[in-house]
Order: C-alpha cells, then structure tokens, then sequence
C-alpha cells in the first residue's frame, strides 16, 4: 500500500497540471498565475520561463500598491487591487526572448480571454508616447516609425500617425445630463481603480471633458465616469459600474 502511494498522488498531481496547461482562459488569471507558481515550488527566487508561461515567483515580482500611480498595464479583471496599482510588478516581472535573430521583451501580460484591439489616429507619435505611456502608464509593445501598440490593461491599443494636422472630430449626444463627445473609447475598472485614475490624470493636468462623477445614480446602471481627451483630440471614457455584474443590465432610460 506504502509503494503505490507515491503513484497515485503523482497522477493527480499530473492532472491538474495538464488542466491548468489546457484551459488558461477559462480561469481568473491571477489564480493561474498563483497556482502555476505553487506548482513551479517554494524555492523559486525569480521570474522562471517555460515553454509555455511565465511563472512567477512571489517572493521576487510582488506588487508595491500605490493608490495614486495606477499602471494601466497588461493583466487580469481578477488580479487584486494590490496588483493593479503596481507600478514596478510588469517591469520586474519583464521576459525577453530571441525569436531567429530578432531580440524582444516582454512588459505585460495579455488580458485573459479575447482581448480586444482598437487602433486611432494620432498627430504626434511623441506626445502619444508621453501621454499613453506616461500618463497613463501603459506598458509599450511593438513600435516602427509610424505606430506604437500599449498595453491598456492587457488590451491592445494602436497609435498610428496619419498627419501633424490630425485632430479628432467630436460630435455629441446627451447621456444623464452629459453632453458626451462621440466617438470615445476606454475601459470599465473597478471603482477603486476609477479613483486611483481619476487622481493621476488631475495630477498630471489633463484636464476633464466630463469631470468624475456618479451617473445614473440609484438606477441598476449605476457607474461611475469621466472623460478627457489624449493630444491628438481622441476622447476616453474610464468608468467603474458600482455593481460589476450590471455593466450589461438590460432596461430602458429614459433621457
């Protein structure tokens, strides 16, 4: 019975390993993250690569919160807000790689599931490099002499220069006593990320479209929202649902 012990507890210990290797997307990231690296053993003292993921080590790539320097970087929905205020966690974190004799680095993490990809125009690769890089502390990717992708929260964002004379053309549409300018983009946070943003665009002297505030108050749709533009004109929308599972809440609103 002692000999067959050791045998059974390594088949399952083989299972899970293979339904974490196979279905990555079907779970919260952070508790990918974190089981791959109770797998990986205690005595890992850094970032250690296989062929397939990264696993990362707590003792090493722990986060450093800061509720007022919120790093729009690549990552999970799931992740604490520990995580998600890191400024230091991706850059620490980093992995390079040689793919034939082209030289990389890693900065962040793809969202889990299907991230999405929007591409804008932009007037100045330079300011848009400050602004989305700086400012809002999106990890770059990919660059040439025309564009730049970053990392917006794990989702792909492209800057393409299509002029120096290029300023976007706002139209608008009332929404709960806002006039919001359209076409906008952005991303729905957590209300404590809204916050810790909020306080970094102020910081930085962008100023507001439309200031933070509470928006269909007491409604299921309730959320929190502001608005500003990046130097080319574009404009964001960041807003945070005061309960999460209503962001899709389907009702009719009435202006």
């Amino acid at each position: 019975m002692m000999q067959k012990l050791p045998t059974a507890i390594f088949s399952s210990t083989m299972v899970m390993l293979s339904t974490l290797r196979f279905s990555r997307a079907s779970v919260p990231h952070a508790f990918f993250r974190a089981s791959s690296a109770s797998i990986a053993g205690s005595t890992s003292t850094g970032c250690t690569h296989t062929a397939s993921t990264t696993l990362i080590s707590s003792k090493h790539c722990s986060s450093v919160p800061s509720a007022s320097l919120l790093r729009l970087r690549g990552g999970s929905s799931h992740e604490t807000t520990r995580d998600a205020l890191s400024m230091s966690s991706a850059r620490d974190c980093s992995s390079s790689s040689v793919d034939g004799n082209q030289k990389y680095v890693t900065l962040a993490e793809p969202a889990p599931g299907s991230p999405f990809h929007y591409a804008f125009p932009v007037h100045s690769l330079e300011e848009a490099k400050h602004f989305y890089g700086t400012v809002l502390g999106c990890e770059e990717g990919r660059s040439s002499e025309k564009w730049q992708d970053y990392s917006l929260h794990g989702h792909q964002i492209v800057c393409h220069w299509v002029g120096d004379d290029y300023r976007c053309v706002d139209y608008y549409n009332p929404v709960d006593g806002d006039e919001v300018p359209v076409p906008h983009a952005g991303l729905a946070l957590t209300v404590t990320e809204f916050h810790a943003l909020a306080e970094r665009v102020k910081e930085a002297g962008v100023k507001f479209i439309i200031q933070p505030h509470l928006r269909f108050e007491g409604m299921p749709g309730e959320q929190w929202t502001m608005f500003f533009k990046d130097p080319s004109g574009n404009n964001l929308e960041f807003k945070a649902m005061t309960k999460v599972e209503n962001l899709f809440a389907k009702y009719n609103v009435v202006d």
